[in-house]
């Protein structure tokens, strides 16, 4: 997941409070896993205790200077806010666990390349062993419910980390439908695990808008009786698509169903961070006059 904005300043701290220390990881290796996609591993002991493991779709917020700052982590938010001009403050993006090892110490977390376009992306690419990050976390919402008869999980290359995460928590024999929308075959993943009853399926999207092949698939595609547990995330405008075709064509249920836009098409990630809660809302409103089935 790849989203958020300027680092916004926090409510001011009691007098005499202790501010939390920053948390920073440390670059042990990178790995280019497809010509667009880099995995960084941290580690360090500035991820000692780090909490997550509860859900797969477990996100953090890293931060990066913006050109013409001059400091670098770990350092303190909040005073660097009172201290400069808005341009300089941390930019914060926000980036799916794509794993953590707690044995080992370890944090996973996938970046799509497109170039020297944004920020983190470049980040990743030029990161090597030593280098530091700043960042908090981590959030989270979704895991693959136990009790469901089948799984439908869809979504593009920001939603690949969570997906790929839910595989493997997966309960054992328990069908899924996978649908994942990359540029090409060469954007494929092979470390993805495929338990018994899995179904993937690989989209390119090719010279297409983004979504449009996932919503064509998951639209033609025929879903298990029973109750089913739904993970779509990925391009605002395919994920309302796919949001109330499955909620109000369909007929599945809201609880059983995590659809949320990670990103939207012609915005930057600040701009749709700003209006994210809008849209959101207006969608909510159209689903509540929608009649279901």
């Amino acid at each position: 997941m790849t989203e958020q904005s300027p680092a916004r300043p926090a409510p001011a701290p009691d007098g005499g409070r202790r501010r939390r220390a920053p948390r920073v990881g440390t670059v042990l290796r990178t790995e280019r896993i497809t010509p667009h996609m880099i995995r960084v591993v941290l580690g360090g002991d500035g991820l000692a205790g780090f909490p997550a493991g509860e859900f797969t779709d477990h996100y953090v917020k890293l931060f990066f200077a913006p050109a013409g700052a001059s400091y670098s982590a770990p350092f303190d938010v909040e005073q660097l806010q009172a201290d400069l001009p808005r341009e300089l403050w941390p930019v914060t993006r926000t980036y799916t666990v794509r794993a953590w090892d707690a044995a080992t110490g370890e944090l996973t977390i996938d970046f799509v390349h497109h170039g020297e376009e944004g920020l983190a992306g470049p980040w990743a690419a030029a990161a090597k062993p030593g280098d530091v990050i700043q960042l908090m976390g981590p959030g989270g919402a979704y895991a693959p419910h136990p009790e469901a008869d089948w799984h439908l999980m869809a979504g593009d290359e920001a939603a690949l980390p969570a997906i790929a995460a839910t595989l493997e928590r997966l309960p054992a024999g328990v069908p899924a439908l996978v649908f994942v929308e990359v540029s090409g075959p060469e954007e494929e993943q092979t470390d993805l695990v495929l338990s018994p009853g899995v179904e993937l399926r690989w989209l390119h999207r090719g010279d297409a808008l983004p979504g449009v092949a996932l919503v064509q698939a998951v639209e033609a595609t025929p879903l298990p009786a029973g109750t089913g547990h739904v993970f779509v995330h990925g391009e605002a405008n395919a994920v309302r698509d796919l949001r109330r075709h499955l909620r109000a064509e369909r007929g599945l249920d809201p609880e059983f169903t995590s659809i949320s836009g990670y990103w939207r098409r012609g915005d930057t990630e600040d701009r749709w961070q700003a209006g994210k809660r809008e849209w959101n809302a207006a969608i909510e409103a159209e689903d509540a006059a929608t009649p279901v089935g």
